[in-house]
């Protein structure tokens, strides 16, 4: 369990891991290896006050979204790598 709780509207979420193999088994170098966008929400800041109000937060903890590619910061926890990004920054969330 992640002890961080971001401020505002803000959103941890953890990325997808990037595919190192093709489909017939070529392992990819790092350099050949396309970013994904894709993400799991891991823990949701309160909310973004907008015009005087609170405006809650569009996704929960275990959404997979899709988010805007370069708005994120990187942070490690525990060794594990995840981005924090603006709850604004979040474009889609995959249906259950």
């Amino acid at each position: 369990m992640i002890k961080l709780r971001p401020t505002s509207g803000h959103v941890l979420v953890k990325p997808v891991a990037e595919v190192a193999k093709t489909k017939s088994g070529i392992v990819l170098p790092e350099s050949a290896q396309e970013k994904s966008n894709e993400a799991e929400v891991i823990t949701v800041g309160p909310g973004k006050f907008v015009d005087g109000h609170v405006r809650a937060p569009e996704v929960k903890v275990g959404d997979k979204v899709i988010y805007k590619e370069s708005w994120g910061d990187k942070v490690k926890i525990d060794g594990e790598e995840y981005e924090l990004v603006d709850q604004d920054n979040i474009l889609a969330v995959f249906e259950k």
